[in-house]
């Protein structure tokens, strides 16, 4: 029987560069220091099939939060050919405004989505700003639409999106945050999103400080490093590491192919 390998790219719609330490670590000594974070979506493809983790925000939500973004993600995609049309699922690993944002941007979609993150989000602990601040209602709404669609299909902790791709629930960050482990020729990947926002996170055991519940966080940590082939192969949700460390793809510059494995090893301060 033939396996499946799929190809898998990291395409980066925003970033940030005006942030500290302070936002990505939890009791870090140099906290004053800088700290880009970048943001992505990732596709992953295999013949006829493509799935899409995570759909990033658009250009209204980038102005209500003061966030701007570089490109649309659904303008983003355009630069692996792709239309919304031509994307047949798509797995939303938390639904964090950075994560679950253009939803309504994918009509032939399926979604895959963790019920202890709808719930999470449809919930009580909605009622305390501090949990609702990574939220919008109106994503929120989205996703309940989705549902009322028929176009969600709820996953088990650990469960099959294709032959190949595999959802695995984490907590930690939001309730029900899900990694994406992906068979690829190099090895297997995790893209991990918001289980570790950067390589430092995990492999330091330094918790991102958005987080629901730090114990799940750490547990996290020790799963997705599990899930990959080895460290590398693990994928920060927002590190921009991960452009240096895997070959940029076509000539937009703003998308990189991962399924090669990396070009590069992490920094020796992390190994």
């Amino acid at each position: 029987m033939t396996e499946t390998f799929w190809e898998v790219y990291a395409v980066k719609y925003a970033d940030r560069n005006n942030r500290t330490r302070f936002e990505s670590f939890m009791f870090d000594p140099l906290h004053q220091q800088p700290h880009p974070m970048d943001y992505f979506v990732w596709v992953l493809r295999s013949g006829n099939r493509t799935i899409l983790v995570d759909t990033g925000y658009d250009t209204e939500e980038a102005a209500r939060r003061g966030r701007p973004i570089l490109c649309h993600p659904v303008k983003a995609i355009e630069a692996l050919g792709l239309t919304p049309d031509d994307v047949n699922d798509v797995v939303i690993t938390h639904l964090h405004y950075d994560h679950a944002g253009t939803l309504g941007s994918f009509p032939r979609a399926t979604f895959h989505l963790q019920p202890a993150e709808m719930a999470y989000a449809t919930g009580p602990c909605m009622c305390e700003d501090i949990l609702r601040k990574p939220f919008t209602g109106a994503h929120i709404c989205d996703a309940v639409t989705a549902v009322f669609s028929g176009r969600v299909r709820f996953k088990e902790r650990d469960d099959a999106v294709a032959d190949g791709v595999t959802v695995h629930c984490v907590g930690g960050h939001s309730k029900g945050l899900q990694v994406v482990r992906v068979k690829t020729a190099s090895g297997w990947m995790c893209l991990a999103s918001d289980a570790t926002h950067f390589f430092e996170n995990f492999i330091t055991r330094t918790p991102f400080p958005i987080v629901v519940d730090v114990e799940e966080m750490l547990h996290g940590y020790d799963r997705i490093q599990s899930l990959a082939s080895r460290n590398e192969m693990v994928i920060p949700g927002h590190d921009p590491l991960v452009t240096t460390l895997y070959p940029g793809f076509g000539t937009s510059g703003f998308v990189w192919r991962l399924d090669g494995g990396p070009t590069a090893s992490l920094p020796d301060s992390l190994t």
